[in-house]
Order: structure tokens, then C-alpha cells, then sequence
């Protein structure tokens, strides 16, 4: 049975485990070794989601199944360059594995989302998607999503070519 619950500092372990063995299955191919080491050191070592669990300026929500995290949301304040609506917020990372792709759980978890920014006081959802991630945009998009401008996204020394994308609540 799949549950919902809002991380904890003692899933700091699992959830970068999760969120490596995730960004590596969809963008792995993507970058050189070395690349792609820097990236997931830097977003899911000590210092980055792990980090954040403990920051309260960050939610990290997850879906668990058994003793496993098999998908999670992070919000926080925008981060990305330019101004922004003091009530808006972003989503950092939307990840499920494979596996459990295609089940609801992405649907679960970004209805969550909607809610949390809501109760936050958030007036609009900001997120950057890689712009060859065709599945990740369209699920975005029937959100109501709409793209907003482009975004240089670093893995490493590799520069990726991400959309902006906000939803107005």
C-alpha cells in the first residue's frame, strides 16, 4: 500500500538514495560521469536535499510504499534569476521512479502540491523542466502549467536548455 507523509530528518538517507537512483534512470545518459557526480553530490548530498529536510523554508513530501520512498515533491522559496511575486513558490524536484510511474502517484503528489501552496498563501507554482522531458511537460501542462520563458540549468560543467513554467492559483 502506497502512503503520503511529509519527510523527516532520518529519511535524509533514503530520500537522496531515491532522488540519485531517479535523476540517473531518466537524464543518466545525458552527461559524463563526471558531470553527473558533481550534479548528485551537489542537489542530494549533505549539503542539498539532505540539507533541506531541517530548513523550514522547504517541504519535501513523499509517497512510500512498504519501507521504501518510491516518489517525492519539494517546495520552497523561487530561487531561479530574475523577480518574482513575493507570493509565489517553487517547485524544486517532482520525482517518481519508473516502477511506479503511471499509477496516480504523480497526480497524488502534484494535487499536494496545489494544496500546499495554497495553504501557504502562494498565488502561482513556479518550476523548471528539462525541454526534451516531453512526458514531465505534458503532465505539467494539464495542470494548467504554461511556460514562461527559458532557464540554463547546470549538471556539472553542462548546461541544459530548461522551460520555466508557472501555474496560476
Amino acid at each position: 500500500m502506497i502512503t503520503y507523509r511529509d519527510a523527516r530528518a532520518a529519511d535524509a538517507a533514503a530520500l537522496s538514495a531515491m532522488a540519485r537512483q531517479s535523476f540517473v534512470e531518466t537524464f543518466g545518459t545525458l552527461y559524463s560521469p563526471s558531470d553527473l557526480a558533481t550534479f548528485l553530490d551537489d542537489a542530494f548530498g549533505a549539503n542539498g536535499l539532505a540539507a533541506q529536510l531541517s530548513d523550514p523554508e522547504f517541504t519535501v513530501r513523499l509517497a512510500v510504499e512498504g519501507d521504501a520512498i518510491i516518489a517525492f515533491a519539494k517546495m520552497g522559496p523561487v530561487t531561479f534569476p530574475g523577480e518574482w511575486r513575493p507570493d509565489a513558490i517553487e517547485l524544486y524536484q517532482f520525482y517518481v521512479l519508473a516502477p511506479w510511474q503511471g499509477q496516480g502517484i504523480a497526480q497524488e503528489m502534484m494535487e499536494w502540491a496545489i494544496f500546499h501552496a495554497r495553504d501557504h498563501g502562494a498565488r502561482e507554482i513556479i518550476l523548471s523542466v528539462y525541454v526534451d522531458n516531453h512526458r514531465a511537460r505534458r503532465f505539467y501542462e494539464r495542470y494548467g502549467f504554461e511556460e514562461i520563458g527559458a532557464y540554463a540549468f547546470q549538471v556539472g560543467e553542462t548546461i541544459d536548455d530548461d522551460r520555466l513554467m508557472r501555474l496560476a492559483l
